[in-house]
């Protein structure tokens, strides 16, 4: 990172870390831009930004070029749900099967590799929330995918799929690492729930760094998973947690959304207007940590500037406390919002 960088640019370069959505990353690399130093050590630094800004302004605006537009689904795909997972794997791991048996979408299964082209979304249900699970081509070096690391940008975790029963999987898995190196794409094993996981150290705005759960699939054709995936461990030095599963037979599958809530320290939130009892069909999604005014902020965008205080009905604490803005919610949280 460049020296000299003025608060400004710092601000909207927290602000590109923190966005999802891909027409606020757009906003966030402008202004980037526009509070940059200009100057000979900021000169690589710029010209990532201005690079940046070129492809996702192509990507939003194609849409509306008509002929000229790019075809072809989007490439980047807007975030929605409690959270994000981008499902990457080398060919033939089954990414595609697993995400139509989890999602019911309709994308293209093949027994041959490289079937998906372009970013395939699909909802996968647990419980009372949905995740959004974005199938992602094959990352092998016999089939680059020039936008992949763009696609990644908005995910908030990775679903890496492998296929433990391939004589090949240890060797696939290195070439997968070493194209997304290349990118400037790091598979974390720590996660945000996770007591022991690293604080983000790497001071490149561009570097993405996803937390992984590896997902052995294929288990339905191994004797013992839970051997095998110890082997790839030793062979690879890997230690992301790992679930063993079956796009076939549906092994594991259930445990997912239960694994992906608990590690990504995801929070429920009802909300209700006085009088009237708690809307228990839809909860809002925050992570720990997140308070009172995050839930106004999430129910309307300027709610929070007029929020006076909140009243709360928790597993702890006093049914229907008074608590201010910066009272921390626990999942399951029911709060009556006062302007």
């Amino acid at each position: 990172m460049p020296a000299n960088l003025s608060p400004e640019y710092k601000s909207a370069e927290f602000a590109f870390r923190k966005a999802r959505e891909p027409r606020e990353r757009l906003d966030c690399l402008r202004e980037m831009l526009r509070t940059i130093p200009k100057h000979k050590g900021t000169d690589h630094l710029q010209a990532d930004i201005k690079s940046r800004i070129k492809e996702l302004s192509e990507e939003l605006e194609a849409p509306k070029k008509g002929g000229a537009a790019r075809s072809g689904p989007p490439l980047v795909i807007r975030p929605q749900g409690a959270a994000q997972l981008a499902l990457i794997g080398p060919p033939n791991a089954g990414k595609s099967a697993l995400h139509a048996r989890l999602t019911g979408s309709h994308a293209q299964v093949a027994p041959y590799p490289f079937t998906t082209q372009f970013p395939e979304p699909g909802m996968m249900a647990h419980e009372d929330v949905h995740f959004e699970l974005v199938d992602l081509p094959a990352v092998s070096p016999e089939h680059p995918v020039p936008w992949l690391a763009g696609a990644l940008q908005t995910a908030d975790a990775c679903l890496l799929v492998l296929d433990l029963s391939e004589p090949g999987c240890v060797e696939q898995v290195q070439a997968l690492h070493a194209i997304l190196r290349a990118k400037r794409v790091t598979l974390s094993e720590g996660w945000p729930a996770d007591a022991k996981a690293p604080a983000a150290a790497d001071e490149d705005p561009f570097a993405i760094k996803l937390p992984t759960l590896m997902l052995a699939n294929k288990a339905d054709l191994v004797a013992d998973e839970d051997a095998e995936v110890q082997v790839f461990r030793e062979l690879t030095g890997l230690e992301y947690p790992a679930l063993a599963v079956s796009a076939e037979t549906g092994e594991g599958l259930p445990e997912i959304g239960g694994w992906l809530l608990g590690h990504l320290g995801i929070v429920r939130i009802y909300t209700k207007t006085p009088g009237k009892p708690a809307e228990k069909d839809r909860p809002f999604t925050l992570r720990r940590g997140q308070t009172i005014e995050d839930v106004a902020r999430l129910v309307h965008k300027d709610l929070a500037h007029s929020l006076k205080y909140a009243r709360v009905w928790g597993r702890t604490g006093i049914p229907g406390q008074h608590v201010g803005r910066e009272h921390p919610v626990a999942d399951g949280d029911v709060v009556e919002l006062h302007t």
